[in-house]
């Protein structure tokens, strides 16, 4: 998932870059990122949000990937520091854990906004679901995804795929017999990239579908030349024509263009990812909080974030009273134009 943590991470950099500082009681203060790596992995990521503690951070952003948000998680509530999820999009995130708050939507939204996209814009009767096998995000997505596209009277074709395999042409076929009208597979980058190289190598002509994780330039890269048709759900898209929208990606590739590393780290172009805007939202409700707190002390900063209220490039954001989740009921669908290697926008997508 580096791919997708450094695009996210790169939105936190920029907004720290533009706002350095932060006022308390009158007072300025310089903002300092500190990062931890947990190196995609649930068994590192404890170890990760030590190394976070042990700084003495106010308060954290992230991480990447639900499952290392969740291993992280008894970390920050045994040091009673909060922590912002910025798309990690598990239900399980913020449920019980009381010191993890969120910004993005979740996936039992997101996998019913997909299913609806499915039947009502493919007249899909059946779907082939893949998902990697132990991997929180992907079998979560993918079982409210099956719930809901069978509650519309489809039928689904559920698969799971081990840790580190590189071959999904068996899954494909298994969809391609069963008649699949669309495939969903809501996996990582690296695995999504093979996936379309491979679909395109057997001729797949039917959508692929996939959640958050799939808007990026990987996608994007692997997808253009191809017939292959790939469909995701998203928080942002880099064409938002709202002053504030349109001001954040001006600036964001202006920052980007202006500094090789940060370009490297964003895949080597200037296309913006929706979870870099989400990063950067992440990084002003954190200021907002810290503000309302009038402290860094991270009980004080925690106590105030369920009042912390902040109008982002993505959205308005508000937490909810229960889990502290961001109230959210839309989502943007995307389609990967195959001639261009851009993202064209679909539809704004809700349930009703």
């Amino acid at each position: 998932s580096a791919s997708g943590g450094k695009k996210e991470i790169l939105g936190m950099q920029y907004a720290n870059a533009e706002t350095p500082t932060v006022d308390i009681n009158g007072e300025s203060y310089k903002v300092e990122l500190v990062m931890a790596d947990n190196g995609s992995s649930t068994d590192k990521a404890p170890t990760a949000a030590s190394q976070l503690v042990s700084e003495g951070v106010a308060l954290v952003l992230g991480s990447y990937g639900s499952g290392v948000s969740i291993a992280a998680a008894d970390t920050f509530a045994e040091a009673q520091i909060p922590a912002i999820g910025v798309s990690c999009t598990n239900a399980s995130v913020t449920d019980g854990h009381d010191w993890y708050f969120r910004i993005c939507f979740l996936d039992p939204f997101q996998g019913t906004v997909l299913a609806n996209f499915a039947a009502e814009n493919f007249q899909a009767k059946t779907a082939y679901s893949l998902a990697k096998l132990g991997d929180d995000y992907s079998v979560g997505l993918c079982n409210y995804f099956n719930e809901a596209f069978e509650a519309l009277g489809g039928t689904v074709i559920y698969e799971t795929f081990p840790e580190g395999n590189s071959d999904f042409t068996s899954y494909l076929t298994t969809a391609a017999n069963n008649g699949a009208d669309v495939f969903f597979a809501p996996v990582s980058t690296e695995a999504a990239a093979l996936i379309i190289n491979q679909a395109a190598g057997q001729g797949w002509d039917k959508p692929i579908l996939a959640g958050d994780t799939w808007d990026s330039n990987v996608i994007t890269a692997a997808a253009t030349g191809t017939d292959v048709q790939v469909y995701v759900t998203t928080f942002f898209h880099e064409g938002d024509t709202s002053e504030k929208g349109s001001a954040f990606v001006t600036g964001f590739k202006e920052w980007l263009n202006a500094n090789p590393n940060m370009l490297t780290n964003n895949g080597g172009n200037d296309m913006v990812a929706a979870v870099s805007a989400m990063g950067y939202d992440a990084y002003f409700t954190a200021l907002e909080a810290i503000k309302n707190a009038g402290s860094t002390d991270p009980a004080d900063v925690m106590a105030a974030l369920w009042d912390t209220t902040y109008e982002g490039v993505c959205g308005n954001i508000v937490f909810d009273d229960v889990n502290g989740d961001a109230i959210r009921d839309v989502a943007f669908v995307k389609q990967v134009n195959n001639e261009t290697g851009d993202w064209d926008f679909i539809a704004i997508q809700g349930i009703n």
